[in-house]
């Protein structure tokens, strides 16, 4: 069973899955707008951040979904959430650029939370427009205040940011304190003291709005953890004089990229295997993607993103709200409810997934050499335009034959390939694993990469040696046809050919 080609076939939902079907559709796309190609589809966007609003109904939970603009710079996306309803969905910012941007899509200041590092001007326009600063200490509250001051701007409502909190663990054994892991955004709860004077300290020029967090983990008890003490935290401003009224968990809630999780199980087991050299490499020169053999033991961690994932996305934060806290030992939305608290959360990969695809025209198809079974497949894109592996995601793209048939084709059945880019530099790879397709693909074909619109599409896209980035474009289905239009001219009031709906 160690030849049985690995795959690890994408999780594709409808009106993704619908999309791809439309091979002479893409085909089309690329032929008029060159390769890689970006697109995306912003009705996904509101159903999704439909979806997560599900959710808050289901707790009876009040609060806004703000999509983390980071993670997809497209003006149809943010278009799309700046029509949803404006008490329900807004927007976190961390730039200048990406405040100026949103308000350009239609979002009012009041539906913006900008958060990450912050220079005098972004300061300066989230105060100026009205939008929610979510700080991350009590130096930046100070400049906030002075910006206030001295430019004649009105109280601007604040989150402030904690991290690395204190818990009893009572699997651990009583009195045993447990910190979350170390973060370089937000105060830790044991400096929060001094936030609270700086608050008071400033009250002309801030008002507390709530208390945020944001985990870099996967685990549900430390995220449950952390927002119990928000709440209890919230009880003590709220004792000084403070008003707070919102806990924002921020992002972290998860995409699953892979459809099986045998398929998953499988690989990552052989790649144990790979690193210990059982069997064949699976990665370019032995790749361990963080592990390493050390006298026949597997040494390391993987670095990789885990993409099978059977909870995730809205379904995450439904367990999220329903686990109990580890200390009172009520589920957060229960705490929430009680103590008459809001709810923010941040999502960015999950309120784009299945937004998007990535296109590469397939330009050269060659042995590698060494191994006739193995190919070298020349795509016209780089590993900036479509950085899955820079965030330690693995999943197969999908082959998308010109015609939309295989045709007649030599060497038809599974055969492995290594995906590799239009630069001129051996790193350059779009996957450092050997992918597995159902046939060996041939020049003109196109890949298909899914899920894309989630950090990978644009986040590390650049003009390298001059070739050209990829375009973006957005489509929309009706009356079983597919339409399009420039991400830029997209906007939410026409259809992509810019009919008026």
């Amino acid at each position: 069973m160690k030849d049985a080609p690995l795959y690890l076939r994408p999780r594709v939902e409808a009106p993704l899955a619908s999309l791809l079907r439309d091979a002479p559709f893409l085909h089309s796309l690329c032929d008029a707008l060159g390769s890689p190609l970006n697109v995306l589809l912003p009705e996904a966007v509101a159903e999704n951040a439909a979806r997560f609003r599900s959710v808050y109904r289901r707790h009876h939970l009040a609060g806004r979904v703000y999509f983390a603009h980071k993670a997809n710079r497209s003006s149809a996306l943010v278009r799309r959430l700046a029509a949803c309803d404006p008490a329900a969905v807004g927007v976190d910012v961390a730039s200048l650029g990406e405040l100026r941007h949103a308000l350009s899509c239609g979002f009012t200041g009041d539906r913006v939370m900008a958060t990450g590092p912050k220079d005098r001007e972004f300061l300066w326009l989230a105060a100026r427009v009205g939008a929610t600063v979510n700080l991350d200490s009590a130096g930046e509250l100070e400049r906030l205040a002075r910006l206030v001051r001295t430019h004649g701007l009105g109280r601007v409502d604040v989150l402030v940011r904690l991290s690395e909190f204190e818990s009893d663990d009572g699997h651990a054994g009583a009195g045993t304190r447990v910190l979350s892991r170390r973060s370089r955004f937000g105060t830790p709860v044991a400096g929060a003291d001094e936030l609270w004077d700086a608050l008071e300290r400033h009250g002309d020029a801030v008002e507390l709005a709530g208390l945020a967090y944001h985990l870099d983990t996967t685990g549900l008890e430390e995220k449950a953890r952390a927002l119990e003490r928000c709440v209890l935290l919230m009880d003590e401003c709220r004792a000084r004089g403070l008003r707070p009224r919102a806990v924002d968990i921020g992002g972290g809630f998860g995409v699953g990229y892979v459809a099986d999780a045998g398929e998953w199980e499988r690989w990552t087991t052989a790649l144990s295997e790979a690193v210990l050299g059982v069997r064949p490499p699976l990665t370019w020169r032995g790749h361990g993607y963080g592990l390493r053999n050390e006298g026949g033991t597997v040494r390391g961690t993987a670095a990789l993103y885990p993409a099978h994932r059977p909870v995730a996305g809205p379904g995450y934060l439904d367990a999220l709200l329903s686990r109990p806290a580890p200390v009172l030992g009520r589920p957060p939305a229960t705490l929430l409810l009680e103590h008459l608290n809001d709810l923010y959360v941040e999502p960015g990969r999950a309120l784009v997934d299945q937004c998007g695809l990535s296109l590469a025209r397939v330009l050269d198809v060659r042995p590698t050499g060494d191994d006739p079974t193995r190919h070298l497949v020349r795509l016209g894109m780089n590993a900036g335009d479509v950085s899955l592996e820079e965030h330690g995601v693995l999943v197969d793209p999908v082959l998308l034959p010109r015609g939309g048939g295989d045709g007649d084709r030599a060497g038809d059945g599974p055969v492995g390939v290594h995906l590799v880019g239009n630069l001129c530099l051996e790193a350059d790879l779009i996957t450092r694993r050997l992918v597995h397709l159902p046939r060996l693909p041939c020049a003109g074909d196109l890949l298909a990469f899914v899920n894309t619109a989630g950090y990978a599409m644009d986040f590390h896209a650049h003009h390298a040696q001059r070739q050209p980035a990829a375009r973006t474009v957005a489509v929309t289905e009706e009356d079983g046809a597919w339409r399009w239009c420039p991400d830029e001219d997209y906007w939410p009031l026409t259809d992509p050919q810019g009919v008026p709906s």
